[in-house]
């Protein structure tokens, strides 16, 4: 298992359809910048994220020594592209269109929320239409052909 770099909006989606807990099963260690926290903690969250914040003890916050706001991307964005940078970590969890560019321009692989949900599925852990359609009950946007690729990777994996 490896380390990742998380920006708010999976972790945020993940809560909201009670699949974070996929994360730790993934990964074996999900760390976040601080102000990946204070966008996960903003008046303006889900009371859901906010009570899931208070009680995780898997998340670490890490703090980047600098980052570089020249990027056009939020202070979460850039602070996970620079935590990841700093320690060396190849992948980083964000689903914006532009962050992931950045990141990936900058060396490092992306992986989105519904890559948390196929590769979760690809293991027997979840049901994938189900997660979906739980992401689907959320203001999350993603192109339905993303989902239907997904699911035909599934249905190849079967035996």
């Amino acid at each position: 298992m490896s380390v990742i770099v998380s920006d708010a909006t999976p972790l945020n989606y993940l809560v909201l359809i009670d699949a974070v807990e996929l994360l730790p099963r993934l990964f074996s260690k999900v760390l976040i910048p601080p102000a990946v926290k204070s966008e996960l903690s903003s008046d303006s969250a889900p009371v859901v994220v906010l009570d899931w914040l208070q009680q995780v003890s898997w998340l670490k916050i890490i703090a980047p020594k600098q980052g570089d706001y020249c990027l056009g991307l939020d202070a979460g964005e850039t602070e996970s592209i620079a935590l990841a940078e700093e320690l060396g970590i190849e992948q980083i969890l964000m689903d914006e269109r532009k962050g992931r560019r950045v990141a990936t321009q900058r060396g490092l692989l992306t992986v989105g929320t519904l890559a948390v949900l196929e590769r979760s599925a690809a293991q027997g852990w979840i049901d994938f239409g189900e997660h979906i359609r739980r992401l689907r009950t959320t203001t999350f946007r993603i192109h339905e052909q993303l989902i239907e690729e997904a699911s035909e990777r599934l249905k190849a994996k079967r035996p």
